[in-house]
């Protein structure tokens, strides 16, 4: 089981060095998509293989980033009922939803893009759109998030099982106790009851 533990740390420190790698594309989203929108409100010019930049931006950080959202316990849960049951009832949920669904349609996805990756590869197949962009690279994003986001779910499942004997913390627990909804529903009723006070009273 400690050979099993040292390769999920692998894993997730692989997709620890991608998520951050990735979360520089959010910037280069904004600057790309900034100057492109600048462009055609005053230069009355654009460029298609700009504006197909963006998307490929866009796709890096969504696909890229999937592992490691898995590995910060950031994807979406419906766990209404789960949350009710001991922490041990909701790492046996974990380890079958990973089995069951996560993985299954994961690898089945990622089995069936490296195909569609190679072919455009292959072919040097080009955007239909006049000065667009080569396809390929826009493709390998597929195969290869969905690579990442397999490698998370064994590395999480490697964990639910080792917390189940004792042997690692329990890795469904968030850093944080409050979701990132409720992290902002909180700011901004602490900046409306802080505007509140701040307002000049009328006797």
């Amino acid at each position: 089981m400690q050979f099993l533990l040292t390769i999920s740390r692998l894993i997730d420190q692989i997709n620890l060095r991608v998520g951050r790698w990735v979360s520089w594309t959010i910037l280069a989203a904004v600057v790309v998509s900034s100057a492109n929108a600048l462009s055609r409100k005053f230069l009355h010019s654009g460029s298609n293989a700009w504006l197909e930049l963006q998307g490929y931006l866009f796709g890096a950080l969504f696909l890229l980033a999937s592992g490691y959202t898995l590995l910060k316990n950031g994807h979406v849960r419906v766990d209404v009922l789960s949350s009710k049951l001991s922490p041990r009832a909701q790492t046996w949920i974990e380890i079958m939803g990973t089995l069951l669904f996560l993985l299954p349609a994961a690898v089945l996805i990622m089995v069936l893009a490296w195909p569609m990756f190679w072919d455009a590869w292959v072919t040097q197949e080009g955007s239909p759109n006049a000065g667009g962009l080569i396809r390929w690279p826009a493709k390998l994003l597929v195969p290869v998030g969905f690579t990442l986001l397999v490698g998370a779910g064994i590395s999480h499942l490697i964990k639910c099982i080792g917390f189940l004997r004792g042997l690692c913390p329990d890795p469904t627990r968030r850093e944080s106790a409050m979701t990132d909804e409720e992290k902002l529903a909180a700011e901004l009723k602490l900046r409306l009851e802080t505007e509140a006070e701040a307002a000049p009273r009328k006797d």
